[in-house]
């Protein structure tokens, strides 16, 4: 007995699932209860050599003729983005065929769309490899976690943005320069603007809110800001601070509401989330009664994502045998409301270039003030002539009133320069 496989898209990561597949096909058969065997492969390129012996697999240039093959029983979706793909996956639905697919933006925009489908069709769409890359979360979700009442989630799950990060931290190096050494080194793409713009990991924090909130969020909502413009001065100044930086995806279930956001955010330097370097990726969650649990680990990669690949596919293989369903509907549930970016709640690091004479600090602390933001601390910097740069940390604030503030201390005469905001989570576990 057999679980045959299409896999559609033979690129870095439909190589690195093929490549799991044929080299731990003894293994992956005990685990899934019958042998999981590649029958075919479509792809574009089959010029270029992927080093693996594919002599009995057919090669096909045409997705179709996999999704139409009566004997594949599981179809891989590995193409990427929301057109071509997602005609595969529904196509792959409509023939009664199981998907796996690593395809956060299909996910992310067309989730209930997809999983509506699936339902009717009496079939399954596994995703593990789409966010996180080889952790395990998405099974976890389903799995370990299912009894528990998730509330709060916060993510390092763009292991690009992470990496820029890290080496600006480390070595003081500006973003342009880390970035050019990222697309070196292959952690970066030649067009970076979906990993450092926050897109990416905007996708991912939108299939883990949809799952652990039991509700439809609308990627279209969610507040994305990236890294371009963070400095190695304000990395510096939050390390000072007791602060480490990272690009943060963020979601709170408040009830009646959820709150989902991504950009760069200070978090405690004895928080374990600031301990992620490099390429690596970590979701954190709370939940009642339980606590934090934190999942770290690889987060792209050829083999990391390809083992989730295959991961799925003996799911799949186990719920042929077993004739178990999977219940997807949180995704085409009625959505809760998103709250305003006006209306969270958070601490902030706000740096400010002045004048370097007596009463300015009095001034900004005025504003502040006047806009119900109270001050934790001050840091003033070496002066640079007759410019100075000052640091203030403030409690608690509404993001409506702090925007309000900045505007009105942007335009006093001893401002020289727009504000530098940074939103601070210490992770606390409570609700604002």
């Amino acid at each position: 007995m057999a679980y045959r496989v299409g896999v559609i898209g033979f690129g870095t990561v439909g190589s690195g699932a093929v490549k799991v597949l044929l080299e731990n096909r003894s293994q992956v058969a005990r685990r899934a209860g019958m042998d999981v065997a590649v029958s075919s492969i479509a792809d574009l390129d089959w010029e270029t050599d992927r080093g693996l012996d594919l002599s009995q697999i057919k090669k096909s240039t045409d997705g179709w003729e996999l999704i139409r093959d009566p004997e594949i029983e599981g179809v891989v979706e590995l193409v990427g983005g929301t057109t071509i793909a997602k005609e595969f996956v529904i196509g792959a639905l409509e023939n009664g065929k199981d998907v796996v697919t690593a395809n956060k933006a299909l996910l992310a925009a067309c989730g209930p769309e997809l999983f509506s489908i699936a339902a009717k069709n009496q079939r399954k769409i596994h995703f593990e490899g789409s966010v996180g890359g080889g952790i395990p979360i998405i099974q976890s979700l389903y799995g370990g976690l299912a009894s528990a009442q998730i509330n709060e989630i916060y993510a390092i799950i763009n292991g690009t943005s992470n990496y820029i990060l890290t080496e600006m931290q480390e070595y003081g190096h500006p973003f342009d320069t880390v970035l050019k050494e990222a697309q070196n080194l292959g952690y970066a793409e030649l067009d970076p603007t979906y990993d450092v713009e926050g897109v990416d990991a905007a996708h991912k924090i939108t299939i883990l809110a949809s799952i652990c909130f039991n509700t439809q969020v609308n990627l279209n909502e969610v507040y994305t800001q990236g890294i371009r413009d963070i400095t190695v001065e304000d990395i510096q100044f939050g390390e000072t601070l007791g602060y480490r930086l990272k690009l943060l995806a963020i979601a709170k279930d408040l009830g009646n509401e959820v709150e989902v956001r991504v950009h760069p955010t200070f978090i405690p330097k004895n928080r374990h989330l600031a301990s992620v370097s490099g390429v690596f990726n970590a979701v954190n969650t709370y939940a009642e009664g339980l606590g934090s649990t934190i999942l770290y680990g690889r987060g792209a990669g050829d083999l990391p994502t390809g083992h989730a690949v295959v991961s799925d596919l003996i799911q799949c293989a186990q719920d042929s045998l077993a004739r178990r369903p999977i219940d997807y509907s949180n995704f085409y549930t009625p959505r809760k409301s998103l709250r305003p970016m006006s209306d969270i709640i958070a601490e902030y690091y706000l740096r400010f270039l002045v004048e370097d004479r007596p009463g300015v600090l009095a001034k900004i602390a005025g504003v502040l003030g006047d806009h119900n933001i109270s001050i934790l601390s001050v840091l003033q910097l070496e002066s640079e002539g007759s410019q100075c740069p000052v640091v203030f940390m403030t409690h608690e604030a509404r993001e409506g009133d702090v925007l309000h503030a900045l505007e009105h201390i942007e335009n006093l005469d001893v401002v020289l320069a727009p504000a530098k905001r940074i939103r601070i989570e210490k992770m606390n576990s409570r609700k604002n």
